[in-house]
């Protein structure tokens, strides 16, 4: 039997929430860590236990491969919860909102963007140009019609969450929801994920990267950015008011 790996969150059905996630996830990839048991009562979240090894170049384009054919699996709509799902969602400790959304513009910028970097400005974290600026970038992204089906992604994939074993690359701790895929390659890029480019180039052995995606990953970086200008300090301020000033560029010039 496998070694097992047993976690208790203290957010209310934040167990539940990560397992229904993680088993979505896992029927588009064996690369998605395994449930073993998941205790309602109790919180706690048990998972086949990986035993990490160093990256290396072809297994992080592995796990472009497997990324790639998470997202081709799809959701019902930007914003979808796993099938099933209707209790919280969170994004680390935070919870957040996960309704149903036909365009996936105003879901980023009501769901996501806006709500994070209010917070950060209530604390004190974030002033009130950055504040304004962030806002601005908000409306443009939720004016513009999208190219693109739902994804179905990972949500919080920052380099933390996607573990090296020797089998290959294991995604953990998702906040999975319909989305959009370059969401998830953003935020690899934003936090260090290691052979990025590899990453990248297995993720466009399965699947499509639209032209110009490198210039809109400041505007996927605005989520995670929002919640660590609120969560982590006002450190993360000044790089989020940057992803908004490139994400108003952008928007304005396209």
């Amino acid at each position: 039997m496998a070694p097992v790996f047993t976690k208790q969150p203290r957010e209310p059905r934040s167990a539940e929430a990560e397992a229904a996630g993680l088993c979505w996830l896992r029927e588009a990839s064996p690369a998605v860590v395994e449930v073993v048991a998941v205790d309602p009562v109790a919180n706690t979240l048990s998972t086949v236990r990986i035993r990490e090894s160093a990256p290396n170049r072809g297994a992080a384009r592995q796990a472009g491969r497997e990324l790639a054919r998470i997202h081709l699996a799809g959701a019902p709509a930007f914003g979808a919860p796993p099938p099933g799902w209707e209790g919280p969602n969170y994004i680390g400790t935070r919870e957040q909102e996960c309704t149903p959304t036909a365009q996936w513009g105003s879901f980023y910028a009501e769901q996501r963007v806006r709500p994070f970097a209010r917070r950060a400005h209530d604390v004190g974290h974030l002033d009130a140009a950055g504040l304004g600026l962030v806002e601005q970038a908000a409306d443009l992204i939720a004016a513009r019609e999208w190219e693109g089906e739902p994804a179905r992604i990972h949500g919080d994939l920052w380099a933390g969450n996607l573990l090296f074993g020797p089998e290959g690359p294991v995604f953990i701790d998702p906040a999975a929801h319909g989305g959009h895929p370059e969401t998830d390659l953003a935020m690899l890029a934003l936090f260090g994920a290691p052979h990025l480019e590899d990453i990248i180039a297995g993720y466009g052995e399965v699947s499509f990267l639209r032209p110009g995606w490198r210039e809109r990953v400041p505007l996927h970086q605005l989520h995670p950015l929002a919640v660590h200008a609120w969560t982590h300090g006002p450190g993360y301020a000044r790089p989020l008011v940057a992803a908004a000033e490139a994400t108003v560029r952008l928007l304005r010039e396209g």
